[in-house]
């Protein structure tokens, strides 16, 4: 029979008899999900039996009360006295309000928890009852295997402490390769969902702390923790370890997977103290970063496909006497040839190079610097005519050389660092004088980039002294080179004189380099960059707000953070400063570099403003955040641009479409031709702005990036990172809005589009083959540029050269020979033990593989042939496979990655061809040609 009215029972607890108050209570406990509103009219009588200390059974008042709550829908009323009600509350129970409770009971302390971690120095205790519960729940995931759920509960929860005893008891209870899963899920989960970076640290050293105890950890995910830490001390326990377990192989691909994307200030920490240890000198000399930029440049100057004739009709459609198009051509130049240390285009155009004026000279000189990027052997040899104390004697040049010594050494500059700081504080008390400060804007700059990342005190205080002396082109660069070198520190100290003197100088150069180098050195700080933001975002100056926009873009890169978003928007939108307006827009694409899909939605509307700086920094985030991906939606919205009213708008449209489409071919997106063809139109009409031209000759050299070999990779496919030196080169690069030589910086960003199995015992390039299980066509170079010519115009028979008559029939002789060569010869005379090759016959060898490559194509069970060390774009990745039955096997199962790949030979007795090197080259060969020079009128001195 059921009940339908509670006023008999309320009516007892009106009792002064405690038997009658309880007899009540527990009646009115089974009767109150029905009568609950009845029951509620005496809910302060039932909360003050609670309260009565003297009262006996007060848990039975407080279960009660919190049935109450519950169904009045007061959720915290009720996780209240449901804790307090302690046996009578059982977690267990198959109930909805159970349920509810531990739900709502499990928000509340995350609440607290996030309260607590966000507030440490005005923590407020977490009850007791309700950590119980909490801790009683996540048992219940554990028990019911539920791992994921329980550690991602965990983390939200800011409880390191039960991530660390769920993952040690996983790997003590099942196999390590499951125990693996759930660190990588956590390590995931703390690379983007964690916003507490003190949180985040604690957490990832105690992964790192498991990885270590396990019998075989997974050194890639301890590498990524290392970086992401940025921790000396960690790097150095790992390489101790790998050193006892005598692992020289494993170690050379933890340490050139660290070059490709651990600050400087890391590395040279570490080559400086394991050096000291007697650590091998292979892993030593890897660390130093010369092995990874010498097989790029050999392999960026193997494989070139650089498109000369579209260069050609570029530079005869852009009049080199006015200094926008001699500087856009030089850009496009220097980014069509990056890395290839190939510098034939300015040799054969001396005249034209002559043409240029002023800072044209400066972007043109600093260009040669993008050419031979890496090129840390001979980098300062072939600068040497240009730099100070050289015959050049304009002041531009020198300058120029300076920034282009910066470029070749770029987050590698150990051995240029003392060069270059010598010029700074040799002329930096001589400020005043322009061709003085032409020379300290130059060595700035270089310094900045040579000591990336490297956080040294003695660079940013020579860089100090330059600022101070107030000069508005030598502070300026000052300023970026103080950031550069501070890159991604977080130093208060930096951070306060840096913003004080920002607000201090009258010139507004220095006030937004200072901005910029403000937003570097807070680079992946987050929430640690927040007060720093705040002043900046909130300044009276917009060359400030400026700033804030890009400090919120690098603290929060590729974090896709909320908060960081809607910030960005509000400036995007209600900015009294259009320029500031248009950083908050480039701004979002740094933010969402991991997120870039989501993009295209998020500025759709922003693409139609009718503000037209607004319109470009949609161009530029789209760029940004989907560089390399060939996203059909972002191309969407930039097609549309490019045919925008306004200048400066198509200019970047243009610039942004380059990025997105960097390394795509006809076959992957069939848009590449006409996107081509676009840019090669607004070239060549006369009747396009000068702004919208430049853009189109920048975004070309984009397009053919490092002899169309190089793409742009924001994000590390190995180590799961962001790549530091890509995002800050667009962040840098994002500046030529003011000052054209910035460009330069986009070199930073090009990644080489190549797999470089690097045999373990010798660090040596070995000539062997990978499959790719796709057409061979697909990934194929776009089509040369080709002239049209009337069909009525009488052909003239091009001119042969006796140089290339001779290399011709060299060829075809080289080739007909080698069909002859048996197993036996090659055995007798291998190509490693083969005497020393001239210079000419290092070019001859050259010149074959380059000539042969697209005839090595060989068909295997539907999958075709790669040699090692030839171009693989990153879509082309995927179809990639090592066969555990070849000769050569990556030391590490192959993931998909491109890069330097460390192999094991399975038969080290057995000779083998190998590739030689640039480095090697040089060694080997006879010495390098003598460079050209460069004189005050850039009348260049006849070749040698």
């Amino acid at each position: 029979m059921s009940v339908v009215t509670a006023a008999p029972l309320l009516a007892l607890l009106k009792e002064d008899d405690q038997v009658a108050q309880t007899y009540a209570l527990e009646s009115i406990n089974q009767i109150v999900d029905q009568l609950w509103s009845e029951v509620s009219n005496e809910i302060s009588r039932i909360e003050a039996l609670y309260d009565d200390n003297a009262f006996e059974n007060r848990k039975l008042a407080a279960i009660v009360a919190a049935k109450v709550y519950y169904n009045l829908g007061e959720y915290e009323s009720a996780v209240k006295f449901a804790l307090a009600a302690d046996e009578y509350f059982d977690v267990d129970e198959k109930s909805q309000f159970v349920e509810t409770i531990v739900s709502q009971s499990i928000d509340m302390y995350i609440r607290a928890a996030s309260y607590n971690n966000e507030h440490r120095k005005n923590q407020k205790p977490i009850e007791p009852q309700l950590t119980s519960v909490f801790e009683k729940m996540l048992q219940k995931c554990v028990e019911s295997g539920e791992f994921k759920l329980a550690l991602g509960i965990a983390i939200d929860s800011y409880r390191s402490d039960v991530v660390e005893k769920v993952l040690v008891t996983r790997a003590a209870e099942d196999s390590e390769q499951n125990a693996l899963k759930l660190i990588t899920y956590v390590l995931s989960a703390a690379s983007t969902t964690v916003n507490s970076t003190p949180f985040r640290t604690d957490l990832l050293q105690k992964l790192f702390n498991i990885l270590m105890s396990m019998k075989s950890p997974d050194y890639s995910t301890l590498s990524k923790i290392i970086v992401t830490l940025n921790d000396l001390n960690l790097g150095k326990v790992l390489f101790f370890k790998l050193s006892r377990e005598e692992a020289p192989e494993i170690s050379y691909q933890i340490a050139f997977d660290l070059v490709s994307s651990a600050s400087q200030g890391l590395l040279n920490g570490l080559v400086g103290s394991m050096r000291d240890e007697g650590y091998d000198p292979k892993l030593l000399g890897i660390l130093s970063g010369i092995p990874t930029c010498d097989y790029y440049n050999t392999f960026l100057f193997r494989n070139k496909n650089i498109d000369l004739g579209l260069l050609n009709k570029t530079k005869s459609s852009m009049d080199g006497k006015f200094s926008l198009f001699h500087t856009a051509v030089s850009v496009s130049n220097g980014f069509m040839h990056a890395g290839t240390t190939d510098d034939s285009f300015i040799r054969s155009n001396l005249p034209w190079l002559g043409k240029a004026q002023n800072w044209a000279k400066f972007t043109a000189t600093a260009s040669l610097g993008v050419i031979h990027k890496g090129n840390l052997t001979d980098g300062k040899r072939i600068m040497e005519p240009y730099l100070p104390g050289s015959r050049a004697a304009s002041r531009y040049i020198k300058g120029g050389s300076l920034y282009g010594l910066g470029l070749i050494y770029a987050g590698y500059g150990t051995e240029i660092i003392d060069y270059l700081k010598s010029h700074v504080v040799d002329n930096s008390s001589s400020v005043g004088d322009e061709d003085v400060d032409v020379l300290l804007h130059g060595a700035s700059l270089g310094i900045g980039l040579a000591g990336m990342g490297s956080s040294s005190s003695e660079l940013y205080e020579a860089l100090k002294e330059v600022l101070y002396n107030d000069s508005a082109h030598s502070g300026e660069a000052a300023a970026l080179g103080m950031g550069l070198v501070m890159l991604g520190s977080g130093s208060r100290n930096s951070i306060q004189d840096m913003f004080t003197y920002a607000q201090e100088t009258q010139h507004g150069n220095i006030s937004r380099g200072l901005a910029v180098g403000l937003a570097a050195i807070n680079y992946g700080k987050k929430e640690m960059a927040d007060d720093i933001i705040k002043s900046m975002i909130e300044h009276e100056n917009s060359l400030l707000r400026y700033g804030g926009a890009y400090t919120i873009a690098l603290a929060y890169a590729g974090t896709g953070s909320n908060k960081a978003i809607k910030k960005l928007l509000h400036v995007a939108v209600s900015d009294s400063n259009d320029d500031v307006r248009r950083a908050a827009v480039i701004a979002l694409g740094f933010v969402l570099i991991r997120d870039y899909t989501t993009v295209p939605r998020l500025v759709e509307l922003l693409a139609e403003s009718h503000n037209a700086h607004v319109r470009c920094g949609t161009a530029f985030a789209l760029g940004i955040a989907c560089a390399g991906r060939g996203l059909q939606a972002a191309v969407d919205l930039l097609l549309p641009l490019t045919r925008d009213p306004v200048d400066f708008v198509r200019q970047a449209a243009m610039i942004a479409l380059s990025l997105v489409f960097v390394q795509q071919t006809e076959k992957t997106n069939p848009k590449v031709k006409e996107i081509n063809d676009l840019f090669l139109n607004v070239i060549s009409n006369k009747h396009q702005e000068g702004l919208a031209k430049f853009g189109a000759c920048v975004a070309q050299g984009i397009m053919n990036a490092g002899g169309r070999n190089s793409t742009i990779q924001l994000e590390n496919v190995e180590m799961g990172t962001l790549d530091t030196k890509a995002v800050i080169g667009l962040a840098m690069f994002s500046q030529l809005w003011y000052w054209f030589p910035m460009a330069h910086f986009l070199s930073l960003s090009f990644s080489p589009t190549s797999i470089i199995g690097v045999r373990g015992q010798d660090l040596s390039i070995p000539r062997f083959d990978f499959l790719c299980h796709t057409k061979p066509d697909v990934f194929e170079y776009p089509p040369m540029f080709e002239e049209n010519i009337d069909k009525n115009v009488e052909k003239v028979a091009t001119a042969v050269l006796s140089t290339t008559a001779k290399a011709k029939a060299r060829a075809k002789k080289s080739k007909k020979d080698s069909k002859e060569v048996t197993e036996e010869k090659v055995k007798k005379e291998p190509l490693a033990e083969a005497k020393p090759e001239s210079n000419e016959e290092s070019r001859k060898v050259d010149t074959e593989t380059k000539e042969d490559a697209p005839f090595k194509i060989k068909y295997v069970n539907k999958a075709y042939k790669i040699e090692n060390a030839s171009r693989v774009v990153p879509q082309q990745l995927k179809y990639i496979a090592f066969s555990k039955d070849d000769r050569f096997v990556p030391v590490r199962k192959f993931k998909g990655s491109n890069g330097i790949v460390v192999v094991v030979d399975k038969n080290p007795n057995e000779l083998v061809e190998l590739i030689k090197t640039a480095k090697q080259k040089k060694d080997v060969d006879a010495p390098l040609p003598t460079p050209f020079k460069v004189e005050e009128e850039l009348e260049f001195s006849k070749l040698q």
